[in-house]
């Protein structure tokens, strides 16, 4: 959920790495076979040099659990997890990280700097704790290559979670196609949630063969993607991929994990929340 953890996870996937244990992160695109296929056919270089491109996760609002009389704020917050940042990220982080780390594989690489834009325009109620309901992100990859990223969670909008990615010789849905002179649309077919079920197999299968693979530090780094443009666009500032990853001090985690009280941190005002 922020910087802190992040250089955590790094740390424990690289211990993890030295000593042969495997880590599976929960990226199950990476384990569904049409962007496996198709994301091959990009590193083999089917649209050229890519320069740009977009990920989106867009959608409705999701479920509220209620406050109950007696329920404690550390409770009440756990059981409305997505809606409290120091829980989810915010929806950027838990859900959008997804789209992101898309790109990230495509692009072998991550961003480094990121302009954001975002704010609480619909889930103004005190039920929707302190996170936003919608961000874009303008990410900067290395070599000037700029991919903008939405994600929304309003209802009675238009919704769209996909990729793209566009190169100097075609473009790419990087989950089944590619359009240009090497053109590929994806025929296998694989039953609806596949991947989620594939990604256990592919964990097991590693370990069972003595050929762990650890997923823990490409997740980690698509992560911190996803929390750049969330501080950025809590605070207003651009946020550089180094200043994230080496120097920011921010660490949500509460020092009282019990359930008892637990004020909900204020909404960010973009301009007034500095950078931590």
């Amino acid at each position: 959920m922020d910087p802190t953890g992040i250089r955590w996870v790094v740390e424990t996937a690289d211990r993890a790495k030295a000593k042969g244990l495997a880590i599976g992160a929960g990226t199950q695109r990476r384990h569904k076979k049409s962007y496996l296929e198709t994301i091959q056919r990009l590193h083999d270089g089917a649209i050229g040099d890519i320069v740009g491109g977009t990920c989106n996760w867009n959608q409705g609002g999701l479920w509220v659990r209620e406050r109950k009389p007696g329920m404690t704020d550390m409770e009440w917050q756990c059981r409305n997890w997505l809606y409290f940042t120091w829980l989810s990220g915010d929806h950027i982080v838990e859900q959008h990280v997804h789209n992101i780390d898309v790109i990230n594989w495509v692009l072998q690489s991550h961003p480094v700097r990121a302009l954001a834009i975002g704010g609480r325009q619909v889930r103004t109620d005190p039920k929707y704790g302190n996170i936003f309901d919608h961000f874009a992100v303008e990410f900067t990859y290395p070599n000037d290559v700029v991919v903008m990223s939405t994600c929304r969670q309003i209802d009675g909008c238009s919704n769209r979670i996909d990729e793209w990615v566009r190169g100097t010789k075609g473009s790419s849905h990087p989950g089944g196609e590619i359009a240009g002179p090497q053109p590929f649309t994806y025929e296998g077919k694989e039953p609806r949630s596949f991947e989620y079920v594939q990604e256990h197999k592919d964990l097991i299968a590693c370990i069972r063969k003595g050929e762990p693979y650890n997923e823990g530090r490409q997740v980690a780094e698509s992560t911190l993607c996803a929390i750049m443009g969330r501080i950025s666009a809590y605070t207003g500032r651009t946020i550089s991929w180094d200043w994230a990853l080496k120097n920011s001090k921010l660490d949500l985690v509460p020092k009282d994990p019990r359930f008892g009280p637990h004020p909900v941190d204020p909404v960010a005002v973009p301009g007034q929340t500095e950078p931590v």
